[in-house]
């Protein structure tokens, strides 16, 4: 696993083994990072990253400039190990919090530009997540949630809908918060 491009570019990551994730491929991460390009200015973008797992969506964000990337997830040796690698490469715009993502989503009192959330394929939770975090405080008016899925499921009836890509067995469905 790689940081594909940004000020980190190349840098290799080496998590743990044990982790309890399913990363994002390297091809699947530069394939949504070359939509994104043309979607938002990364230089004045906060992102929150549900779900974080290895950190390697999170790395990218802040490889390519985002004012700040917050990424949580409730595994303590994730977080760990994105705190590690944080400090390791000097991110200091980088916040990983152990919590729950789903509990967090429901009660965080802070708002971000950008929300990406990878899941695992089997939570129950998983299609009602677009409903959550549209509906929710999370994001700004006109803010984008990203949200990585296995095939199988198909968002595009779901208000705030803009585009689905599919990069072999990864999906990713991008929406946006209306304006309020």
């Amino acid at each position: 696993m790689r940081i594909v491009s940004g000020t980190y570019k190349g840098r290799k990551l080496h998590p743990p083994g044990n982790l309890p994730v399913r990363p994002t491929t390297d091809f699947a991460r530069e394939a949504l990072f070359n939509v994104l390009n043309n979607l938002i200015d990364y230089e004045s973008t906060r992102v929150l990253d549900l779900f974080a797992g290895t950190g390697a969506i999170s790395f990218e964000f802040v490889s390519r400039g985002c004012k700040s990337v917050t990424s949580l997830d409730n595994h303590p040796r994730c977080i760990s190990y994105i705190h590690k690698t944080a400090l390791e490469l000097k991110m200091i715009n980088l916040f990983p919090v152990k919590t729950n993502a789903l509990t967090y989503s429901r009660q965080a009192a802070d708002t971000w530009d950008l929300v990406f959330a990878d899941p695992p394929y089997d939570l129950p939770q998983l299609p009602d997540l677009p409903d959550l975090l549209l509906s929710g405080t999370l994001l700004v008016s006109g803010g984008l949630f990203i949200l990585e899925h296995p095939k199988k499921y198909d968002f595009s009836m779901f208000p705030g809908f803009e585009q689905h890509r599919n990069y072999g067995e990864v999906n990713f469905s991008f929406f946006r918060k209306s304006h309020e």
